[in-house]
């Protein structure tokens, strides 16, 4: 059960100062909380054998007045100590799982839902942040207070009374482990049934488009409410096993006020306690309850923090595929680009998706890659990206092997414009600078001008201020790779890839991005990967790939004059542009 303690030892030595200062007050405020219970039975002792005077009544009012005050200051500090630690872990565990996440490859997010990733930096944070506040609390008064009111009524008022009122315990140790055990379990399954309802409404309203246009609303209602009712089904079992804790302690802490009562009247009579002390023991049997609630909240609270735990940390053993190793080059610009013999394989395919791929790029070169739809075009761009785990020395940058470099330096160098555009749901300014925040608006305005998407910003009613809402919802596809584009171009990277980006653009938009692009990037390497020939055939080296293998490399000129994929696919577009404007023209 307190496993989870020992797992998050590191934060209490890292804050040993709040929590024994916590702590400590916590226990003196405990001490303090019994006497004036034990005051009480005095004064009454002191009425019933006329002892009482007015000079003693001021006395014993002044002393709880003192108590109080002392009580309440003391609370504030530890309380304030204590949940503002709560507050730190969670702080300091979403930054730190944040960091983790970000460091991670895509073969990591194949192997985890988004949802459940989201769960866990919600839910499980949320139950780890209890543990550190309410379940230190609850520790401390499951066992000091507890120690303290039973040494007052064992000590204080009557040992034989106290072991008797004590009797109904072990049952209540019994349960409570009973308990904790089963709802860890079903803890476990209803933060993994949350995780997947998560990951059913992010991926609903990501593709409401697609479900609206299908007419399947209805069928994804239906879906949804199947994983809601899942999850509800989960929680219920936990909170079967919840609901149990407090009455169990009720009823088991009420057969102890019956035991004391019954008990303590018969020690009365035979005059072996006073009536002062007997109203003091079943002041502290009241004040019982709440340290035996503490125990069963205890294991609640222990128990739902470790199985939290122990999702996170399945998060975080997880390592990157890709290190980051520190470079042990001096910092230098990439000048060419060798590949020898590079084959991959993606970790959850069966066959190498790359293979034996070898060239040599001098630099700044414009360099086209195309090839029929799953040829390994993009595959190969996230190589040059590293973004999975490569065969060491296939891929040189100024004939240092890649995995020489750190990999920062390698991303700094690098501009990427992805098949599937990620917009983030601010500004068009805003998404634009994100590749270069220093960017002045004359910088700005540059490259909005080459990626052609200036007079299109000027028809928008807020230009450049405009929100593209979530992913660009309010975009066009032509115009969202446009500012995709633009965002890559403001980095002014040595290294640009451009995956098929610009295949939601008209032909004549294409002509004068690549014009632009050749004429602004003279001197620095571009990478275009096109369906469409008339994007690459200005390239200084076009790469012709099938099935991961390179089958083709050479200029426009040379490719056609091979007669191969290249020169057929680019003379069937040249008749089907042909074919387009002549039906224009007779319009």
């Amino acid at each position: 059960m307190f496993s989870v303690l020992k797992k998050l030892t590191w934060f209490f030595k890292e804050h040993k100062k709040r929590y024994m200062i916590a702590i400590s007050l916590l226990i003196i405020a405990s001490f303090l909380e019994v006497l004036p219970p034990r005051l009480l039975g005095i004064v009454i002792d002191d009425v019933h054998q006329g002892r009482l005077t007015e000079e003693g009544l001021r006395q014993y009012i002044m002393l709880f007045i003192i108590l109080m005050v002392a009580i309440y200051i003391i609370t504030y500090i530890w309380m304030r100590k204590l949940f503002g630690g709560a507050f730190i872990i969670e702080r300091t565990l979403r930054s730190k799982y944040m960091n983790h996440l970000m460091k991670m490859t895509p073969t990591f997010y194949e192997k985890n839902k988004t949802g459940d990733l989201m769960a866990k930096a919600t839910n499980d944070l949320k139950a780890i942040s209890l543990t550190t506040g309410f379940g230190v609390l609850t520790l401390v008064d499951a066992t000091v207070f507890l120690v303290i009111i039973l040494f007052m009524m064992g000590f204080l008022v009557s040992w034989k009374l106290t072991i008797a009122a004590f009797l109904p315990l072990p049952i209540m140790a019994w349960l409570m482990k009973r308990y904790g055990k089963i709802i860890h379990e079903r803890f476990m399954n209803a933060q993994n049934a949350f995780g997947d309802l998560n990951d059913q409404v992010l991926e609903s309203i990501s593709g409401i488009r697609v479900i609206r246009a299908f007419v399947k609303e209805k069928d994804d209602q239906q879906r949804f409410n199947g994983i809601t009712q899942d999850v509800l089904d989960k929680n219920i079992q936990v909170a079967k096993i919840d609901a149990l804790f407090e009455p169990t302690i009720k009823i088991l802490v009420g057969l102890s006020y019956m035991i004391g009562l019954g008990y303590g009247a018969f020690l009365v009579f035979r005059s072996e306690i006073t009536l002062g002390q007997l109203v003091s023991f079943n002041i502290y049997l009241g004040m019982l309850i709440w340290p035996m609630f503490a125990f069963g909240e205890l294991m609640n609270v222990m128990q739902r923090g470790n199985a939290s735990m122990d999702r996170l940390n399945e998060t975080f053993r997880y390592q990157e595929d890709v290190k980051n190793e520190e470079s042990t080059e001096k910092r230098f610009l990439p000048e060419t680009i060798e590949i020898h013999d590079l084959s991959f394989q993606y970790p959850s395919a069966k066959e190498q998706v790359l293979k034996n791929v070898t060239v040599h790029i001098p630099k700044g070169y414009s360099v086209g890659v195309v090839g029929k739809t799953g040829s390994g075009k993009t595959t190969f761009f996230k190589q040059l990206l590293r973004e999975y785990p490569i065969e060491r020395k296939s891929i040189f940058i100024s004939e240092i092997p890649i995995e020489d470099i750190a990999l920062h330096e390698v991303k700094k160098w690098i501009g990427y414009v992805p098949q599937d555009q990620f917009l983030f749901s601010k500004t068009i300014r805003e998404n634009i600078l994100f590749g270069n925040p220093n960017a002045d608006d004359c910088k700005l305005q540059k490259v909005l001008d080459q990626a052609s998407i200036t007079a299109d910003i000027e028809t928008f009613l807020h230009g450049i201020e405009t929100l593209v809402g979530e992913k660009g919802v309010s975009l066009s596809g032509g115009q969202k790779q446009r500012i995709a584009i633009a965002r890559a171009l403001i980095k002014d990277p040595e290294i640009l890839l451009l995956d098929d980006a610009l295949s939601a653009v008209d032909a004549k938009t294409e002509a004068t991005i690549v014009k632009n692009i050749r004429k602004e990037r003279l001197g620095k390497t571009t990478f275009i990967a096109a369906h469409r020939m008339s994007a690459v055939r200005h390239a200084e080296l076009i790469m012709v790939m099938d099935e991961g293998i390179v089958k083709e490399v050479g200029t426009h000129e040379q490719l056609i004059e091979n007669q191969g994929w290249y020169a057929e696919q680019y003379a069937k577009q040249q008749l089907e542009k042909a074919v387009v404007e002549e039906e224009v023209y007779t319009s």
